[in-house]
């Protein structure tokens, strides 16, 4: 390997505590470093995060001090996740060391400063916001006043990582390193002891820093993705935008290779369109079946110019393993001549069934390179998709169709269970057959490129034409969907004017509030199911003004259900837990936990928290006596569980109610970031901080900003970031690191 990483480490029955200090800039993988280790390291590690040391705010260096001196006396070995690019920054937690026998470690992150741009520019619900168009100038300036640590400061050692495979290698050392382990001393690594700003850094930032207003017009709502280098980020991963003449606001320029591209490239809204249905497929017959790529690159172009019209606002992204692909430059170069809009088409560098997994990119639908009896196996993408999909898409495709015949492909619809859907978000997986030109392999033409051409051009109509229909079905979906909501919103509506003629009428619904949200009320006289959920997943509803100036919410019909079993229990009771005069007691409809239940408040005219006065607070204690009582039945069942009991700050159904939530979120419901930050961010108020506002102030203290929302993925107990549910789930299925502090005090985890 290129760095020099001693990763020998020493027994020792007097095992010490490590203190490892982290010096990187923004963007360069500190925060995922800790996590990388902290999953599978026999060590106990703890993460001190600026960012995050104030209750999951930004606290300061007092603070993080002072939390890794608790964790090194515990015996516990500390990451300082901090940058500590100058010595100044790192004087204080080396002297650490003096009150503890400890190792100190310093790992340096010096990566290229483009990659390290690239994620800052990228990223999106940063803990410490540093994102979008101003990142490129913080990590320009802190790059510029870099100071390298010396042994000299007091390590003892320092390992330098200049590449993503010698971070592989740190990660590796790290994780290996058991409780009584030390390693070897000294400094690894090291190429150029007197660097401070990497070669060609200003004449990079020079094209990447663009104004944040300036960013926010020309990109709309998309300001959070602004458009960056492609290739190192990780969430655009080798991306390989086409290059467009009109296209003059590129933040920076390609690499390929190690070489600078001088055609600017970009990935804008790979990230922030996750819901724009997108086809990845790879190049047809120009592999095993040996096409002409020339031939090949134009019918492509062709069949993409000719189609991305006609699939809406959907995208089509040519996918390889390298970027020596000379199918790609052909198409990249043939397409750029045909200005072609590289926000319908472009093609991406990586493996085409880990395309969001490990490079953000959201692909719906898939195209698989098949053999006529449409069989794993075979080498190439056709064993690679199958593979991926597991057996599942073996045995639907057998359920569509038996073979497949050149020229022609078939859409098959992915089973939920399978890998490729749970882990990429793929829905389909289309098939096609291409011409042979190989004389080893079944139906060769022998360069009969006439037919060929022709058999290949019917082939990729035939896969977009297959695009096109998914992409219509799902559009028409969503229609219906919406005029069903409506439906049923003025169902509701006229109902209410019925029974009370001057009452404010209700703000119509969004038509997206989604299907999860719909299917809960169907088919009941008055609209609403028996049972139903608290747990927010869209933003909604519109507010009036009350008479003392502060808001109020006009609920939609599908937010009515809590409030209509709380007034009318008796029309549920054979769903419901628990019946009271004040309160009722029921599972939420999609738990995001083994156990999740609500308990509603009966009272009128509590709707929610910003309704709770100060003459409410003995329902806010009846309210939560009650999910005392719940959570230590289960925990009478299952031991091993912990429950948080709390309120969201801005909840999406009308009643005020309670949630009791087991913090194991093993639950197929928890399906997004949504899901997850309403639940584990500052938006989740603790039931006994509620009661504590509302005594001493007289109202609750409400966290209400949508950004908390839309915050990165962590875990909630050792707070390691993770780049989307499945590996969230993942992680969280095995950390053992406890709860954060601030959790542990006043009684807000129950069973703990």
């Amino acid at each position: 390997m290129d760095m020099e990483l001693d990763q020998t480490s020493h027994h020792n029955k007097d095992g010490k505590p490590v203190l490892v200090i982290l010096v990187g800039p923004p963007g360069s993988g500190k925060s995922t470093f800790c996590e990388e280790v902290m999953r599978s390291s026999s060590r106990s590690w703890v993460r001190v995060c600026q960012d995050t040391i104030g209750n999951g705010k930004a606290g300061t260096k007092a603070q993080c001090l002072t939390s890794a001196a608790r964790a090194l006396k515990d015996g516990k070995s500390v990451f300082i996740d901090r940058c500590n690019l100058n010595r100044e920054q790192r004087s204080d937690f080396v002297k650490l060391q003096g009150e503890t026998q400890i190792d100190m470690h310093a790992l340096v992150l010096d990566l290229p400063a483009k990659l390290c741009i690239s994620r800052s520019v990228k990223r999106s619900g940063h803990e410490g916001n540093l994102q979008g168009g101003k990142a490129a100038a913080v990590v320009n300036r802190m790059l510029q006043s870099k100071e390298l640590p010396k042994l000299s400061e007091g390590f003892n050692r320092i390992t330098f990582c200049q590449s993503e495979s010698n971070v592989k290698d740190a990660v590796d050392t790290y994780q290996k390193l058991g409780p009584l382990d030390n390693l070897s001393h000294g400094c690894f690594g090291q190429k150029n002891p007197d660097s401070k700003i990497q070669s060609s850094i200003m004449k990079f930032l020079k094209k990447v820093e663009v104004p944040v207003d300036t960013a926010s017009k020309e990109n709309g709502i998309r300001d959070s993705t602004s458009k960056t280098p492609g290739k190192s980020d990780p969430l655009c991963k080798d991306m390989e935008k086409i290059p467009s003449a009109h296209n003059n606001s590129e933040l920076g320029s390609k690499d390929i290779e190690g070489k600078a591209d001088k055609s600017s490239s970009s990935c804008h809204n790979q990230v922030s369109l996750d819901d724009t249905p997108t086809l990845a497929f790879p190049s047809i017959s120009t592999s095993d079946f040996q096409f002409n790529h020339d031939k090949a690159a134009d019918i492509i172009v062709e069949k993409v110019a000719e189609y991305s019209n006609k699939v809406g606002n959907a995208r089509l992204v040519l996918v390889d393993l390298t970027h020596k692909s000379k199918i790609l430059s052909l198409v990249k170069s043939k397409a750029a001549e045909k200005k072609i809009d590289t926000q319908k088409f472009f093609t991406h560098v990586g493996d085409i069934t880990r395309l969001y997994s490990t490079g953000g990119l959201r692909c719906n639908v898939i195209a698989n390179a098949a053999n006529w009896r449409l069989k794993p196996g075979g080498g190439g993408v056709n064993a690679s998709i199958f593979d991926a999909a597991g057996p599942e898409l073996e045995s639907a495709t057998k359920n569509k169709v038996k073979t497949l015949s050149p020229g022609n492909a078939v859409a098959v619809p992915l089973p939920s269970s399978s890998p490729l859907f749970t882990r990429e978000g793929v829905t389909h997986v289309i098939h096609v057959l291409g011409p042979n030109m190989n004389p080893q392999r079944p139906n060769c033409l022998n360069n009969d490129y006439e037919k060929g051409c022709k058999v290949l051009q019917d082939a990729y109509a035939s896969l977009f034409e297959g695009f096109a229909s998914i992409v219509k079905n799902q559009v028409q979906q969503n229609e219906n969907l919406g005029k069903k909501s409506l439906e049923l919103q003025d169902q509701s509506e006229q109902s209410s004017r019925n029974h009370s003629p001057n009452t404010d009428q209700k703000s119509k619904r969004d038509a997206d509030h989604g299907l999860e949200k719909s299917k809960k009320y169907k088919g009941s006289q008055d609209g609403f199911g028996t049972t139903f959920t608290g747990s927010r997943d869209e933003k909604v509803d519109s507010e009036h003004k009350r008479s003392d100036g502060s808001t109020r919410k006009a609920w939609g019909s599908w937010a009515q259900a809590l409030h209509q079993i709380a007034i009318h229990p008796e029309k549920h009771k054979d769903d419901l837990l628990e019946i009271s005069e004040d309160i009722v007691v029921l599972n939420d409809m999609y738990p995001k936990a083994q156990k999740h239940v609500l308990v509603l408040a009966r009272t009128r005219g509590l709707d929610c928290l910003s309704d709770v006065q100060n003459e409410h607070l003995s329902v806010l204690k009846r309210l939560h006596a009650v999910g005392l009582k719940w959570a230590e039945k289960f925990l009478s069942e299952n031991a091993s569980l912990v429950f948080r009991l709390g309120y969201h700050s801005v909840p999406s159904m009308r009643q005020l109610h309670l949630h009791v939530i087991s913090q194991d979120f093993e639950s197929k419901h928890l399906k997004n970031k949504k899901h997850w930050n309403s639940f584990n961010t500052a938006f989740f108020r603790d039931s006994v901080d509620v009661m504590d506002d509302v005594s001493n102030n007289g109202k609750a203290t409400l966290k209400h900003d949508d950004k908390l929302l839309s915050m990165e993925l962590r875990c909630h107990r050792c707070k390691s970031a993770h780049p989307n549910i499945p590996r969230l789930k993942s992680h969280i299925s095995s950390c053992q690191s406890p709860f954060p502090a601030y959790l542990l005090k006043n009684e807000r985890l129950v069973g703990a």
